[in-house]
Parts: C-alpha cells; sequence; structure tokens
C-alpha cells in the first residue's frame, strides 16, 4: 500500500491477510478454551496456510479459515484432511470461504456436498490515511488485561440483557477470550462508571476490531465510538497499517463501520457439510 493511495487494492493478497488476522485470533481463542476447559476438547489444525478450529459441536467457532487462497489450499487432500478433523470431533464441516479462492475450489466444494449457510461482510480502514479524532473528554477508556477477564465479559454481557441467552453466550465467550494471547480488551466508563466494551486482536499489521457492547443506559452517547477511536490509536501505536471487522451484511454494525470510515472489501461466503438441525 503506497502513501499516495489511501486504500489497499482488494486482491488475493489483501484478502490473505484479513483472512490470516482473523484466523490467528480464533486460533488463539480456542487455545485459550483449550487451557482454560480442556473438558471441551477444543482443538486447532493447521495446514497448508489454513486453521481448522473445534471449540465444540455448537459453537460458532468451530470452523476453518483461509481455505482455497492458494492452490494447495484448495486441494482434495486438504479438504480431506479437514474433514476427518472436524469429522474426529463429531462436527460438521464448515468453512469461511472468501471469494478470491482458487477458482476450482467452488465446484470442488458443491461436488463434495457442501451448501452455503451464511454470508458476512469484510471491512477494512487504512490506519495510514484515516483521519484521527480527538478523544472524547467525557469517555475514558481503561485497558484491561487478564486478571479482570471476568469483569470484562460480564460487562460485555451487560449489553444484550435484554436476550438473556445470547447475554449469557456472550458472558462464556468473553470469560475466555479476554485472556487469549494477543487479545486487547478495553473498558470504556462514561461519568466515572463503567459504559462499554471493545477488544482487539493483532497479526502482521492488521488489526481485528470485535467485542463492541454498550449498556442499555449509556446508549447513543458516543461510548463506541470512543472505543473505536482509542483501539484505531493503540492499532497505530504498534505499527498496523490495517484495520478490519466482520458484520452481517446490511446490519447496524455494518452501517456503523461504514460511517466510521470503513469500507466493505468483500463478501465471504461460510460452506457446511454434514450440518444437521
Amino acid at each position: 500500500m503506497s502513501e499516495s493511495t489511501p486504500w489497499p487494492l482488494v486482491d488475493l493478497a489483501l484478502s490473505r491477510r484479513l483472512e490470516g488476522a482473523e484466523a490467528d485470533a480464533n486460533a488463539n481463542f480456542v487455545r485459550a478454551r483449550a487451557q482454560l476447559q480442556p473438558e471441551v476438547g477444543a482443538d486447532v489444525l493447521e495446514r497448508a496456510g489454513v486453521a481448522a478450529l473445534f471449540d465444540g459441536v455448537d459453537s460458532p467457532c468451530t470452523q476453518s479459515f483461509g481455505l482455497g487462497l492458494s492452490p494447495e489450499a484448495a486441494s482434495d487432500a486438504l479438504l480431506d484432511a479437514l474433514e476427518d478433523f472436524f469429522a474426529s470431533h463429531g462436527a460438521s464441516s464448515m468453512h469461511e470461504v472468501s471469494p478470491l479462492m482458487e477458482a476450482e475450489l467452488l465446484p470442488r466444494l458443491v461436488s463434495r456436498g457442501y451448501r452455503p449457510i451464511e454470508l458476512s461482510s469484510v471491512l477494512h480502514l487504512s490506519l495510514t490515511h484515516a483521519p484521527k479524532q480527538a478523544p472524547r473528554e467525557d469517555v475514558e477508556i481503561e485497558r484491561i488485561d487478564g486478571k479482570d477477564a471476568s469483569r470484562w465479559a460480564k460487562l460485555a454481557a451487560g449489553g444484550w440483557g435484554d436476550t438473556p441467552e445470547l447475554a449469557e453466550f456472550v458472558r462464556g465467550i468473553g470469560e475466555v477470550g479476554a485472556r487469549a494471547r494477543g487479545r486487547e480488551s478495553f473498558i470504556a466508563h462514561l461519568e466515572g462508571e463503567p459504559a462499554g466494551t471493545g477488544a482487539m486482536a493483532i497479526h502482521e499489521g492488521v488489526a481485528l476490531l470485535a467485542g463492541a457492547s454498550t449498556l442499555p443506559a449509556a446508549r447513543r452517547r458516543g461510548v463506541q465510538a470512543a472505543l473505536l477511536e482509542h483501539r484505531l490509536a493503540w492499532a497505530r501505536a504498534q505499527g498496523c497499517e490495517l484495520a478490519m471487522m466482520c458484520a452481517t451484511p446490511g446490519s447496524d454494525s455494518q452501517r456503523n463501520a461504514e460511517r466510521s470510515g470503513f469500507r466493505v472489501a468483500y463478501t465471504r461466503i461460510k460452506w457446511a457439510k454434514g450440518l444437521t438441525a
């Protein structure tokens, strides 16, 4: 990415960087799960630039990243190995696949019985050219470490309190995620009171943003804007060139990201085989 070009070209090299960042963050999450909750049987298989992750049969982290981004990562031999990995854990085979994949992968997936089940927008932001915002004086950002993981997870869950089942899920993954290697977790305080959360993971110059949650009483008061700018500043300080996040196409999350300067790099498809009702 040159200084004269405000946005990197959306090409195979960019997709490899973005997918690699998400793969690394999720693999570290699964490794943290394996250490903290060994009864889950969490496991990681890395081969040919693809990361296959098992985090429990029903976990959204149970899938692969990076499939098809090189010829060897689109082969039948690799698909056999990935399917064996998921089957050994009693899980369906699921793969997040970039549209910049090797062309032969698509018919190969169809011939093996895969079907598309989910879309996601992968958004990116050039940290070199993005305008810097002045920090809000009424929002204080606290960076926490793994010792405060439970406090971070409880607050993150509080942002989903109107959906108890989802809140419990968020708290559960927050307890693990805030302890994962490479993860940076932040809490926003509004007028001295905890108000929201955000998180970030860095991999080879790419900052993956996640973990956004705001307590209902603090919404529409600039909490997430402050958390976003703080994380972008932190990423720049660590030498990152790009920030990324993922969202459901057309969702509030995507629109908020675009309002903050992010652009859609591409829309990704999750493919599944052997998925049960």
